[in-house]
């Protein structure tokens, strides 16, 4: 938990950093890369977490992997040796996404549908998500067949169920009473 609020409060620092810069953009890329580059690479990932690896040496290494990123994000490559945080920069990569969508006024929206959603299903989905935020959308797409058909919208803690599967519960329900 202690990872996770520090990891909160380094993305937001960097996202002023970058706005202040005019390059929030552009490290937003970066983070996305570091996030997805330690993802998939149980190597890098074991050696930013080992303890027994000087943070120097980290500090060294991720500049040279992530050469081409931005001033600001070599910035916290240094900041994270200073403070021996490098086990959290994944979460701080990861938070950066989050936090440059609160400040931009984005806000994501997950869609589960029974396959894969098409263009006409997204249409409806946009219009419906109209009425619960006035903010700019992004949708993610979960496939999850259970649900039978139709979609669930969830946006931060609002949810609206159209799912097969809910009605045909809420059916069953009204039937047993």
């Amino acid at each position: 938990m202690t990872g996770s609020r520090a990891a909160i409060r380094y993305a937001r620092a960097i996202l002023q950093l970058a706005q202040s810069a005019g390059t929030a953009q552009q490290v937003g890329e970066d983070m996305t890369l570091i996030a997805t580059t330690i993802n998939g690479n149980t190597e890098l990932n074991d050696f930013i977490n080992s303890p027994t690896i000087k943070a120097e040496v980290k500090e060294n290494a991720l500049k040279e992997i992530f050469a081409n990123t931005q001033t600001i994000t070599q910035g916290l490559f240094h900041l994270l040796h200073e403070n021996k945080r490098f086990g959290i920069l994944h979460a701080i990569a990861s938070q950066y996404k989050t936090q440059f969508d609160v400040a931009n006024g984005i806000e994501v929206a997950t869609v589960t549908t029974a396959v894969e959603i098409t263009p006409e299903l997204q249409k409806k989905v946009l219009a419906k998500i109209k009425e619960f935020s006035d903010k700019q959308i992004t949708l993610k797409n979960i496939v999850d067949p259970s649900i039978i058909g139709g979609f669930i919208i969830r946006i931060g803690d609002k949810q609206y169920n159209a799912s097969v599967a809910n009605r045909l519960l809420t059916l069953k329900r009204e039937l047993s009473n």
